[in-house]
């Protein structure tokens, strides 16, 4: 009963606030980059976070999934007193690392974020819809991630203003191509298109559209050292998070 209830809220913030939908559409102009990226329109990816630490320093990205929780990766090290920034401040309550997250491997790399307030859903703050288990998106598919990454690997800073780039997903057999072993079903890919992802854009979403609604796919998790474009980005699958994300929800 309680996740029928937890999944009925999800639903009802989705309609209510359009789970997926932007109020101020996205502009994506093809395969633009994060790495020398493209600035997104403000307020067009309005489940997009950054979390700073109490100087204010950006050091990764996350996703709103409800007025209550945020999707990051876990290799982000989120600590208590963590800032969250949507176009409101934000503070955590509670973090929750996936318990069989391996920092070696990378594998199973999300954290969820329990908020110590609840967002205030508006037309520039809004949940992403969160990809079933059951969700297939297949290599090639055009999706997008936006972050506050380095626009180069060897920059000092990072932009002031969101970036965005769309890319086209992998098989993980074709990733696989790029980087063997490594690569896990717990593991989704995209890139490898002259688009990349970079340092600081980690733990951001990976969208595409599902039914017209943007869904959150992947989390941005690793990739190579020197943000080279014509490799491919490694994300956390979040289909396969599904259950993590319920479970964790529900009992808490």
């Amino acid at each position: 009963m309680a996740l029928f209830w937890i999944l009925s809220c999800l639903a009802f913030i989705g309609a209510t606030y359009g789970c997926g939908i932007s109020a101020v559409p996205p502009v994506i102009t093809g395969y633009a980059r994060i790495v020398n990226g493209e600035e997104a329109v403000p307020h067009s990816w309005p489940w997009q976070v950054s979390l700073q630490d109490s100087t204010g320093f950006h050091f990764c990205g996350g996703s709103l999934i409800s007025e209550y929780w945020v999707v990051t990766a876990a290799h982000c090290g989120v600590r208590m007193y963590t800032l969250l920034i949507l176009t409101q401040i934000q503070y955590n309550k509670q973090v929750f690392p996936h318990p069989y997250y391996n920092g070696y491997t990378i594998n199973n790399d999300i954290t969820l974020i329990k908020l110590a307030s609840p967002a205030k859903l508006n037309i520039h703050v809004s949940p992403v819809c969160v990809a079933e288990t059951s969700d297939n998106f297949p290599g090639g598919m055009k999706c997008v991630t936006t972050g506050w990454g380095l626009m180069r690997y060897n920059a000092i800073n990072t932009p002031p203003r969101l970036q965005q780039a769309a890319l086209p997903l992998l098989t993980n057999t074709d990733c696989q191509r790029y980087w063997g072993n490594k690569i896990t079903k717990k593991m989704i890919c995209a890139g490898a298109s002259g688009v990349s992802s970079c340092m600081g854009d980690s733990g951001g979403p990976l969208v595409c559209q599902k039914s017209g609604a943007w869904t959150l796919v992947g989390i941005v998790s690793w990739g190579s050292g020197n943000c080279n474009t014509s490799m491919p980005g490694v994300y956390g699958r979040v289909a396969e998070f599904r259950s993590f994300i319920e479970e964790t929800i529900t009992s808490n």
